[in-house]
């Protein structure tokens, strides 16, 4: 049994284990605020453009309700809510302009930090001298 706690444990501490843990929590989050970055700022703004549509309640009635005569709903009418799939198709829209953005600035910071550790170091005072010296007696030799 100790070794079998033994590996599970190896197997739960590896970096791509913790990374993918923290990348799923991270990930749950920023739906979060993207779903309300949609639903509380982009669309309303949609809505007011459009003339106050929704898209969630935008759907086809294939069937309509049966009701009996005393107005009770007998069997619920068959709806195709397109409007959800349309706002699915913005979120998905969204989400995927916000990885991609993330994305983007995380590898120019990465650029510009392997161009810094790319960069040599600027030699020093005495190094430059040194080069001068050196350059000078061997011109002298020729």
């Amino acid at each position: 049994m100790g070794k079998f706690l033994q590996d599970f444990k190896d197997f739960a501490m590896r970096g791509n284990v913790v990374d993918m843990a923290v990348g799923v929590i991270v990930g749950g989050a920023f739906g979060k605020i993207v779903s309300s970055l949609v639903d509380d700022v982009i669309m309303p703004v949609v809505g007011v453009a459009t003339g106050g549509m929704d898209f969630k309640e935008l759907k086809a009635t294939i069937k309509e309700p049966v009701v009996d005569a005393a107005g009770k709903v007998m069997q619920e009418a068959v709806t195709v809510n397109y409007g959800m799939f349309i706002q699915y198709i913005v979120d998905f829209l969204i989400v995927a302009f916000c990885i991609f953005m993330a994305i983007r600035f995380m590898q120019k910071f990465r650029k510009k930090e392997e161009a810094a550790a790319a960069a040599p170091p600027e030699p020093t005072k005495e190094e430059v001298l040194l080069t001068e010296i050196r350059d000078l007696l061997k011109n002298q030799q020729k």
